[in-house]
């Protein structure tokens, strides 16, 4: 249930994304990261003013508060968005973990807008060589040995 206080934040991520694309530094999205009532991370799209496919709103929102948190991990936060978050963009908010998200525009409203990921979300159950960018993977016992060896190291930092 959507609450006073989300439906402020949602409408700073949303003015963040006008801003961001009002100053010509990406696409319009803007993101915020509140903990305990308060604002401990935020961005806009900056893709093509830091020629960076990743800087979403989200993720450069996620790693501000990872800063500010001192942490990897967004344990007790509320992502806000001003747009259903990309395929990129999810995977990045689940690996932080924060407990909720709230976004208002909806993919289909970015696409619309043409920002169309409907082909990521196509490509995901394909197998990996039947993808656009087909992958292909080699040196595996190289790499399962190094996976052994993190499985065996003492004071390892788990997430």
């Amino acid at each position: 249930m959507i609450t006073e206080q989300d439906e402020h934040f949602i409408r700073m991520a949303i003015d963040l994304a006008r801003r961001g694309m009002n100053n010509n530094q990406g696409g319009p999205f803007g993101a915020i990261v509140v903990k305990d009532g308060a604002v401990i991370g935020q961005g806009y799209n900056q893709v093509t003013s830091r020629n960076d496919p990743t800087a979403h709103a989200e993720v450069v929102a996620i790693r501000e508060a990872c800063r500010h948190l001192v942490h990897f991990q967004l344990t007790g936060c509320v992502l806000y968005t001003s747009c259903e978050p990309c395929p990129m963009c999810l995977g990045a908010i689940y690996w932080a973990r924060p407990a909720r998200i709230v976004y208002a525009a909806t993919r289909e409203d970015a696409a619309d807008a043409g920002f169309d990921d409907s082909f990521i979300y196509a490509e995901l159950p394909l197998p990996p060589a039947e993808r656009r960018y087909a992958m292909e993977h080699g040196c595996r016992e190289e790499a399962q040995a190094v996976f052994g060896a993190w499985k065996a190291m003492a004071g390892k930092v788990g997430y």
